[in-house]
């Protein structure tokens, strides 16, 4: 049975980065916004890999009814166990919800093939899975940082985005949003915090926006379990491809990927091409 996290179509609605009409266009709530793999690997057709695909199907499933939900799929050793969990942004319907879910499992296959641990995070959603445990553990690694253009020093702009920014930290839940004239914010957190490290994760996103992004007219400050982001009248917040550092340690480019991708798509027609002149060559 093919895997959910491998499907040929994939690379071509990857490819639409790179050139458009390819596929045809992602919702707001499907825009990429980083990924990261672990190191290590697991082979095909092992226990692991029948134990993440059982744990990726009840990701999808649970997102029919549910923002949130982590499973563990036991295996004979802790090597081969299956730990992941989702989250979808907590303005989302179920359906739109359930939708961003399907497309973030489908997308982490052919961005961390046959690896043991991958997180992908969309703008409506986040997933996440290794055989380590992660569960219900803080983690304030930054693993995507983006400041937008300086609007220079504006006393009024940044005092607004400071009220907006401390309205998120002083609201309640694991999600959070809110605006001030002509500034928005939001902030959540990955529903498997505590309500006090949930608390403690914003704090340190949120400081890290005003201190990193400065005066920029939009920011974003993604750690391993928790986000916040604000836009301004004069910048909102950027889909496109950008630089990230996964909780696994590393640089990396989603640009990169897209051109191995690419490489792979090419090389495939290339072949079906040669193949289809050899059949007529031999008739």
């Amino acid at each position: 049975m093919a895997s959910l996290r491998n499907t040929l179509p994939l690379f071509f609605c990857l490819l639409a980065a790179t050139g458009p009409g390819l596929c045809s266009a992602t919702s707001a709530t499907d825009a990429f916004v980083y990924g990261g793999c672990s190191q290590q690997k697991f082979s095909p057709a092992s226990p692991y890999e029948s134990n993440l695909n059982s744990l990726l199907t009840s990701l999808v499933n649970s997102a029919t009814y549910s923002s949130y939900n982590n499973f563990t799929i036991m295996g004979s050793s802790s090597s081969d166990t299956a730990r992941g969990l989702f989250q979808c942004r907590g303005d989302l319907s179920m359906p739109d919800c359930a939708t961003c879910v399907a497309r973030a499992v489908s997308q982490v296959g052919p961005l961390c093939p046959y690896t043991c641990g991958g997180a992908l995070q969309l703008a409506g959603c986040y997933i996440k899975y290794d055989n380590v445990s992660f569960l219900g553990q803080e983690d304030k690694t930054v693993v995507l940082k983006k400041c937008g253009p300086s609007e220079g020093y504006n006393t009024d702009g940044i005092s607004q985005r400071d009220a907006v920014l401390t309205e998120l930290l002083g609201g309640g839940g694991y999600f959070r949003a809110g605006g001030s004239a002509d500034v928005q914010g939001m902030g959540q957190c990955v529903g498997d915090l505590s309500v006090s490290e949930c608390q403690d994760c914003l704090g340190t996103a949120i400081g890290r926006l005003k201190n990193d992004c400065g005066t920029a007219v939009f920011g974003d400050m993604f750690l391993t379990k928790c986000y916040a982001r604000y836009s301004t009248d004069g910048g909102k917040y950027n889909a496109k491809s950008h630089n990230y550092k996964t909780n696994y340690g590393g640089e990396r480019t989603f640009a990169i990927i897209i051109g191995l991708l690419a490489a792979v798509v090419l090389l495939i027609i290339f072949l079906l091409f040669l193949r289809g002149v050899c059949s007529r060559g031999g008739k």
